[in-house]
């Protein structure tokens, strides 16, 4: 158990993947899963490049998938030392509704699952990105403009499944951040923190080495309430001997990185201030946004990348 005294996350906050097509994927995101884009901007690392996030109204802290989309990417491999499957909240009764929808919409999906006592069902994107959808309670409201029956939507992140090289050392680092060991089943041992988006499923097993590119999982990120917050999760990770980035402004939140024993990138991520920054809620993921810091190169950068013509709202 984590003393009272030491930070503690209240769970994810984003998850961020490779893709190919950016059309596709959004296409994919929006239309497949109903999940809304509320953000349409560049990565900030590599502003050649989109930076999409895909999540519920108003982008959540725990609903936020995102994607730095490669039109002609390397295909990755999912393996040990990376984050293997990403997995999606819907609720109790709607397992049958999404199988019955993949099947008709040629969605490549596997067979329904049980696993700590709740039921999984396992899917891809278009580019092989491992998913998962699993019947569990939520908090979170689903976006009701979607094109998913609001009773089946989609409602945030139920967690995410990490394939480490040092099972153990990761999970040290994951008490660290506030997670609790709670159960285990088989080669998965499950970790717990806050109430929304907060599972972690770390494997114990071995296997190959996975493979960065199209189709692989870039980082998870942690939540923070603040930049105290932050702080203090970076100090408690340092002091059991991680080396934790400066913090990076990602205009809608504030970051620092660091990389665990086991080979997964971690990042905390401030909740504040949120998608709504630069642009009002109904027009999220509209527009094409960019920080500050490149607008002078707006022009430039938006003729680098590809045409990303939505239909409907965003």
């Amino acid at each position: 158990m984590t003393p009272a005294d030491t930070p503690e996350t209240a769970g994810l906050h984003h998850v961020t993947a490779v893709a190919g097509d950016p059309r596709e994927n959004a296409r994919f995101y929006r239309e497949e899963l109903g999940l809304r884009l509320v953000k349409r901007t560049v990565n900030f690392d590599d502003p050649t490049t989109y930076h999409l996030y895909y999540g519920d109204e108003v982008g959540t802290p725990g609903t936020i998938m995102t994607f730095f989309p490669f039109e002609n990417g390397r295909s990755g491999t999912p393996g040990r030392g990376q984050t293997t499957a990403t997995s999606f909240v819907v609720p109790e009764g709607s397992l049958e509704f999404w199988t019955e929808r993949f099947a008709d919409r040629g969605v490549e999906h596997g067979d329904l699952q049980e696993r700590f006592g709740t039921r999984v069902l396992p899917f891809e994107d278009g580019d092989g990105q491992p998913l998962e959808l699993i019947a569990d309670d939520s908090d979170v409201e689903p976006w009701s403009d979607g094109p998913v029956p609001e009773e089946h939507a989609i409602r945030g992140f139920h967690g995410v499944t990490l394939h480490p090289t040092e099972p153990e050392s990761t999970g040290t680092v994951l008490e660290t951040l506030g997670y609790e060991r709670t159960d285990e089943e088989g080669d998965r041992v499950r970790y717990v923190a806050g109430e929304r988006a907060s599972v972690v499923d770390v494997l114990t097993s071995g296997g190959s080495r996975g493979q960065p590119g199209v189709g692989t999982v870039h980082h998870i990120a942690f939540r923070a309430a603040d930049d105290d917050a932050q702080a203090a999760l970076g100090d408690a990770v340092s002091d059991v001997g991680m080396a934790t980035t400066p913090q990076k402004d990602r205009q809608y939140f504030r970051s620092i990185y660091f990389r665990e024993p086991g080979g997964v990138l971690f990042e905390v991520a401030t909740d504040d201030p949120g998608f709504a920054v630069d642009e009002d809620v109904a027009d999220l993921g509209s527009a094409l946004k960019l920080p500050p810091w490149l607008e002078d190169d707006r022009e430039t950068l938006a003729s680098r990348l590809p045409p990303l013509e939505l239909e409907g709202s965003a």
